[in-house]
This record gives structure tokens, sequence and C-alpha cells, in this order.
């Protein structure tokens, strides 16, 4: 008999999850991977898109490169999940499995946020980053503010990033003195579980003339005024709004039962919900970590030696320790890196690497050592 796994979200979580499981028992193995896309790309690729470095394909991944023993890819969309029969829905058929796992992601919620839709960018989705490749050059005197609409956000470091490269951006074109940068944050400070690395992009932030907005989330903009309205009621004017919506699960996802408080809830040790033989991993779950694809990737380990451990016999695994690494985009051609631990004390904690052209060599390999280890590229 084999271990009947179907995997919902083809992301950092569900990638990896397929490959540790067909690495290790994929001759037991009939896996389905689905995901409504074809293509697979890096949160942090879409910054070289919405900047003009890179074109779209260049950064996207096909998914029909996977070539894995005993994992099949399906791209359709799914339109159900019953986690009581662990039977999945999707616009092509039905799948029963012994276990399911919800790696799907967050969507975003323009609609949360008033005015934003029609009087803002957002630039955390693909489509995003490539409107905005347009939106950019267009823009070359005035107030520019980066703001965040809700927390919990994915990749907490990027709206840091991208003032960060915005002033990079409007400075080689010679316009950086005619435009004001803020950023408005909902923590105290950027990277509230590491001081060092919050410090590090405070004293940057001064350097460049960014305005840092902390504590405020982003409750409206009037696109008519051209204000963003903060959500203690004070305005900031704006000519370019470059915003961070407001994250929710999937549609399909909130319709099935697994959600509390707008986020699946698991077992922090394995990752398993209340259902049993049902996961969630990576920015649909809440476990207390933050929503970033080295942390879904984390939780997939987990998850994998769980599996494994069922097939195989064997130990339960170690708890999921929410620990992972983020690179920081500095500007100015330099990377650095924090090292966060959420799980295994008492309260998270975070290392700073200084900036440097060789974090931006090891950024790189990080990517590269996925894309070979995922698709064989």
């Amino acid at each position: 008999m084999k271990l009947r796994v179907v995997v919902l979200g083809a992301g950092f979580g569900g990638l990896e999850l397929a490959t540790i499981l067909s690495e290790t028992i994929g001759d037991r193995l009939d896996l389905t991977l689905i995901d409504k896309n074809d293509t697979f790309f890096f949160g942090f690729s879409k910054f070289d898109v919405m900047f003009g470095h890179k074109p779209a394909d260049a950064v996207r991944v096909a998914y029909r490169n996977i070539a894995k023993p005993g994992v099949s890819f399906r791209q359709e969309t799914v339109t159900a999940i019953d986690p009581d029969a662990r039977r999945v829905t999707t616009n092509a058929g039905t799948y029963d499995a012994d276990v399911v796992v919800v790696a799907m992601g967050a969507d975003y919620d323009l609609a949360a946020t008033p005015g934003l839709a029609e009087g803002g960018n957002e630039f955390y989705s693909f489509a995003g980053a490539e409107r905005l490749r347009d939106v950019l050059p267009t823009f070359s005197k005035g107030r520019a503010i980066v703001g965040v609409a809700a927390a919990p956000f994915k990749c907490p470091p990027a709206p840091s990033e991208a003032a960060l490269l915005l002033h990079d951006y409007l400075t080689s074109r010679g316009v950086r003195d005619a435009c004001e940068i803020a950023l408005v944050m909902p923590f105290g400070i950027p990277i509230p579980p590491s001081p060092a690395t919050s410090t590090a992009l405070l004293a940057v932030f001064a350097e460049r003339g960014i305005t840092f907005v902390p504590d405020r989330c982003v409750r409206a903009l009037d696109p008519a005024r051209q204000v963003a309205i903060l959500d203690d009621a004070s305005e900031m004017p704006y000519d370019l709004f470059l915003g961070v919506p407001k994250h929710c699960v999937p549609d399909v996802v909130a319709a099935s039962g697994l959600i509390e408080n707008g986020w699946i809830p698991v077992n922090p040790r394995n990752l398993e919900t209340r259902f049993p033989g049902v996961y969630a991993i990576g920015d649909v779950a809440t476990v207390g970590t933050p929503k970033a694809g080295v942390f879904a990737e984390g939780a997939a380990r987990v998850v994998a030696a769980a599996l494994v451990a069922r097939a195989q016999g064997g130990d339960p695994p170690q708890p999921f320790d929410g620990a992972g690494s983020c690179y920081i985009e500095f500007g100015g051609d330099l990377v650095g890196r924090v090292d966060v631990n959420f799980l295994s004390g008492p309260s998270p904690t975070g290392t700073f690497t200084e900036p440097s052209v060789e974090l931006v060599a090891e950024k790189e390999q990080f990517g590269s050592s996925r894309r070979k280890r995922w698709f064989g590229k």
C-alpha cells in the first residue's frame, strides 16, 4: 500500500515536503501536488521585476519541470476541502487521501483597505510587481509612502527593503532629491525579534532620508485628496503609494472548517490540525512564526519526518523550532541577514549579520540551491 498524500499549494512548504517524501519513501508514495499556478517564484524576486532589473519570465520556474518518484503535479484550482473525510475537490476532479497538507499560503484582501485598489499600488503579488514596473518610471517628484495595512503580513523585512530599494532606484534616475520616502509599519522597530537588525535599518533610513513611522497601519487611502489615513486618524499626503495589503486565508480554506481567528491553528510539535491526518504549513497556518518561506520550509521538514516515521516506523520528529534565516536588502547592492528562532526559548531571538557583498552571493546560493533541489534546475 502506498501512502496517499495530497499537498495543496506548491510554494516553499509544498515543494520541500514533496521533495523529502520522494527522496525517502518515493517507492511507497502516491503524492499529488496541486497548485492553481503554472510557475513558482521566490518572493524576493518580485523586487527584481518591480524595479526593472529582470523580466518576469527570468524569475519564474515552471512546475512542469518537477520530476520526482512518487510525485505528480496538477495545475488545478481547489474548490473544496473536507478535512473529516480527507477529501479534496478541484475544478478537475476529486482526491481522497490518507494525509492532506494545506500549504496554500495567504491571499490579499485589497477591499479591506478602502481606496487601496483605486488610489495605491500593492507590491506583494507578482501581478502587482509587474504593474509597478510600469508605474515607477512615471514617479519623479513628490511623496512616496511604503505602507502596511495590517499584521500579520508575509516577510516582515520586505517593507523596509522596498523603501531602501526605492531610494536606490530614484537615486539612479537622478530624482531622489525631488522625492520624499516614508515607511509606515505596525511595529515599534522594523524587525522586532532582532534589535540589532532594527538598529542597523533605522541608521540606514536616517542616512538616506527615509522617514520611519512606527506602530501604525494604513487604514484607508483617499485617492481624491491623495492622502493615506492611518489607524490613529492622522493623515499623510502621497503622490506614490506602495502598499502591503491585509492578508487572509484563501476562500476555499475559510470555507473548510479548518480556521479559527482567521488562520488554521496547528499543533506546534508536528503541524497537525485538529483533524487527524490533516496538516497545515506556511502562511496559511498560525504557529508562532512570521509568514515567510523559510519557516514554511522548516515546517515541511517536520511534517515530512512525521510521515516518514508513520510509513517506516520509528520515533516521531523533534518539534518545530521556528528557526530560520532571512536575507535583507539594505540597498547599495548589499545584503544583510537575520537568524531568528521563535519557538525554542521563552521569547523570540534574532542574530544580525552586517550587510556585505558576501551575503549577496549567499542569498543567490539560497535561491539556486532550492531551484536545483525542487526542480532539478
